[in-house]
């Protein structure tokens, strides 16, 4: 669970920083580098799922018991 939480993190930190790039320089990456391809609605779809994935991940709080071992 733990790599698919870390894989969910880094596409949901991607999405974001692309929605950032569009809105403060009207510049979308994955349109850049993958032209408007079936590649650029995938990783969209993947984005989303991850999305969903964290959501739900933290709305049952399953997050807290994965930090709380770490601190001693």
């Amino acid at each position: 669970m733990k790599k698919i939480d870390s894989v969910a993190t880094f596409l949901v930190v991607l999405g974001a920083l692309n929605w950032g790039l569009i809105g403060i320089f009207n510049f979308d990456l994955f349109d850049f580098f993958l032209e408007q391809s079936w590649a650029d609605r995938t990783f969209y779809a993947l984005i989303g799922f991850a999305g969903l994935f964290k959501a739900i991940y933290w709305l049952t709080g399953n997050w807290q018991t994965r930090f709380e071992h770490n601190v001693k």
